[in-house]
């Protein structure tokens, strides 16, 4: 088990079955968009993330992203570590039909995928620091997508989807966080 100072914040109880095999950490369900309606779950959260961090793993397809996106926003005073998982598509074992956009949620993923998308979040884990950028590793900034036609420009859509393929970035990864190369 790794132990986590963070609490982690996953969309529902299977994630959270799934993370609790692998981290020794405080898991909070968000129960999809249940959670903006839950005043005293949401204070719990908030106190925990200020006081000791919090990773947010929420699926990568849409709604994954929405969840990430209004929790960020309900933490300013948090340290947030967003941990992005790669889209994998498949069906997970307990489900007859795959999901709306056919990709794995965080239940899916095996726990090396799930370990290494915490790990690049940044969060520590057995009493050291991860390395944010590794040596030889850089931030890509908006104007470096621009730059290099992945964003602003004809058929920039259509590359940057491509880029965010090769890097196993999910699909719905906006431009606003750094990402690593």
């Amino acid at each position: 088990m790794i132990k986590l100072k963070e609490c982690i914040i996953v969309e529902g109880k299977y994630d959270k079955i799934k993370l609790e095999s692998i981290f020794d950490a405080v898991i909070f369900v968000t129960n999809g968009f249940d959670i903006f309606r839950d005043e005293r779950r949401m204070d719990m959260i908030c106190s925990t993330a200020e006081k000791n961090g919090v990773v947010i793993l929420t699926d990568s397809d849409w709604a994954g992203f929405e969840i990430r996106h209004k929790l960020v926003s309900c933490l300013p005073d948090a340290k947030v570590y967003n941990a992005y998982v790669p889209d994998v598509f498949g069906k997970e074992r307990r489900k007859s039909e795959p999901s709306r956009e056919g990709k794995l949620g965080v239940e899916g993923l095996d726990a090396e995928t799930i370990i290494n998308a915490v790990s690049d979040s940044g969060v520590v884990f057995c009493g050291r620091e991860q390395a944010k950028n590794a040596p030889g590793e850089r931030a890509v900034t908006k104007t470096d997508l621009f730059t290099d036609g992945l964003s602003g420009s004809e058929n920039s859509g259509e590359r940057l989807r491509r880029f965010k393929e090769l890097c196993g970035l999910p699909e719905h990864i906006s431009k606003t966080p750094c990402l690593i190369i």
